[in-house]
C-alpha cells in the first residue's frame, strides 16, 4: 500500500495555510494562493502576504472577513468521465467541464469536490473526486507510487517483448519515465488493445509512451486508480466510495488515524436504474375436462349417454383386489352399463340354440366361451354369435 513520504527534518508541525484551506473545501490550492496575493486571507486579523505560512489548525483564519469552519470528514467519489469534458473548474475557451456533468450526477448538499489527477479532453474513465485537498495532493505525488491503470486502443504493430522493455523505464524527449507494466490484451490486424499500469502520472504519459512505440492511440480509458476500479459505473455517473477499505486506504496514505468507534458510512449516491415496464398479467391457464365424471342422476337421459374419448375409460367401473363388486348401473342399456352376454345372474339373457328351445346360458363348464368385453368407441355386437 502506498504511503506518504516522511516529513523533512527541521520542519515545524502543521501544514501550509493553502493546504489547510483546500482541505476545508474553500478552493483549490492555486486559487487560495491567488486569494492570499490579493489580501483576502487573514490570521487573527493580520492579512497574510505569503502562502508559505504554516499553521497547525484553521483557528482564527478568515477569508474575506468570514471565519473558516472546521474541515468536514474526508469523502471520496468515483466519477465515470466521458470524452469531451475538461478536468477543470472553468475553461477560458468555454468548453464544458466535468462540473457541468457533476451537477446532475451528484445529490444536493454534496461539498465542493476537487479531482484527483486529471484526464485529457479525449480520455475517459475513472476520475476520483474528494473534498480533501491534502488527500488529493498525496495521491498525485509520484513518491507515493499509487498505480493508475489504463486500457488503450491503438493502431499499429507492437510485440509483447517491446512492451515488456518498458519495465526498465524509458527516456523520451529528455523526460525520464519510470517502470511501466504493459500487456498486449488482443489484436485484430493492426488494431490493438493494450493495458498499461503507471505509478507517476506525468502529463500525457500513456499517449507519449505508445507514440514512442510507433502506435496511434484512438481511445484511452482509465480503469483503475489505486485500489479503486471503474467497474460497471455508467458513463457520466458518480458514486461515493465508503466503507472500511476506503477508510483504511485514506489512513495509510495520509497517516491520519481511523476515527475511534469505527468508520461512519456516508450516504451513497444512488445510480438511477432504468424504469422497467410493468409485466402484463399472466393469462389464467385453461382447465381441461375433469378426469372424474360428474355424478349421474337416475332417469337422466343425457347422463346415460355413452361417453367417448378419455373420459369413457375414466367412467368405467374399476376392479380392484379388494372391496365388493360394483353393481351394474340402472337405466337404459348402454355401451358401458349393458350386461354382457354369458354373464351369470337373473338378468342374463336366454340363449337360443339352433336345435332346441332357448336355454339360459351358464357361465360354467369347460366348453363355455366368453365373448371379450366391447372395446372403447366400438359398436355393440349384433345378433347371436354363429
Amino acid at each position: 500500500m502506498p504511503t506518504l513520504p516522511p516529513r523533512s527534518e527541521g520542519r515545524p508541525e502543521g501544514d501550509r495555510i493553502a493546504k489547510l484551506l483546500a482541505r476545508a473545501g474553500i478552493a483549490s490550492r492555486r486559487e487560495i494562493e491567488r486569494m492570499i496575493a490579493e489580501g483576502r486571507v487573514a490570521v487573527d486579523g493580520k492579512v497574510l502576504d505569503t502562502p508559505a505560512t504554516i499553521l497547525a489548525s484553521l483557528k482564527g483564519v478568515t477569508v474575506d472577513g468570514n471565519p473558516v469552519a472546521a474541515a468536514e470528514a474526508t469523502r471520496l467519489f468515483a466519477f465515470h468521465k466521458p470524452t469531451g469534458l475538461i478536468t477543470a473548474e472553468r475553461d477560458l475557451a468555454g468548453r464544458p467541464t466535468i462540473y457541468t456533468a457533476l451537477r446532475n450526477a451528484l445529490p444536493k448538499g454534496t461539498p465542493r469536490l476537487i479531482p484527483v489527477g486529471r484526464l485529457d479532453l479525449n480520455t475517459e474513465g475513472l476520475l476520483l473526486l474528494t473534498n480533501d485537498g491534502g488527500l488529493k495532493r498525496t495521491m498525485e505525488l509520484p513518491a507515493t507510487k499509487v498505480p493508475r491503470t489504463y486500457r488503450a486502443r491503438a493502431f499499429g504493430v507492437v510485440s509483447q517483448g517491446q512492451l515488456e522493455d518498458l519495465m526498465d523505464g524509458v527516456e523520451i524527449d529528455g523526460v525520464r519515465y519510470g517502470s511501466i507494466d504493459a500487456n498486449l490484451e488482443r489484436s485484430s490486424g493492426r488494431n490493438l488493445w493494450i493495458e498499461m499500469t503507471i505509478t507517476e502520472g506525468k502529463n500525457r504519459e500513456v499517449r507519449r509512451l505508445l507514440e514512442y512505440l510507433g502506435l496511434q492511440v484512438n481511445r484511452l480509458i482509465r480503469t483503475g486508480y489505486g485500489p479503486f476500479n471503474l467497474g460497471d459505473l455508467p458513463r457520466g455517473q458518480a458514486v461515493e466510495l465508503t466503507g472500511k477499505p476506503v477508510a483504511h486506504f485514506i489512513s495509510e496514505i495520509t497517516g491520519a488515524p481511523i476515527p475511534r468507534g469505527g468508520v461512519k458510512k456516508a450516504d451513497k449516491v444512488e445510480i438511477a436504474a432504468p424504469a422497467k415496464a410493468p409485466r402484463p398479467p399472466r393469462t389464467p391457464a385453461r382447465k381441461g375436462p375433469s378426469a372424474r365424471p360428474a355424478p349421474r342422476k337416475e332417469g337422466d337421459a343425457t347422463a346415460s349417454a355413452p361417453r367417448r374419448g378419455p373420459a369413457a375409460a375414466a367412467s368405467s367401473p374399476r376392479k380392484g383386489p379388494a372391496g365388493p363388486a360394483i353393481a351394474p348401473r340402472k337405466g337404459p342399456a348402454t355401451l358401458t352399463n349393458a350386461p354382457r352376454r354369458g354373464s351369470v345372474g337373473p338378468d342374463a339373457a336366454p340363449r337360443k340354440d339352433r336345435d332346441g328351445p332357448a336355454k339360459p346360458r351358464s357361465g360354467g363348464g369347460s366348453g363355455s366361451r366368453k365373448r371379450p368385453a366391447p372395446t372403447r368407441n366400438a359398436p355393440p355386437p349384433k345378433g347371436p354369435r354363429k
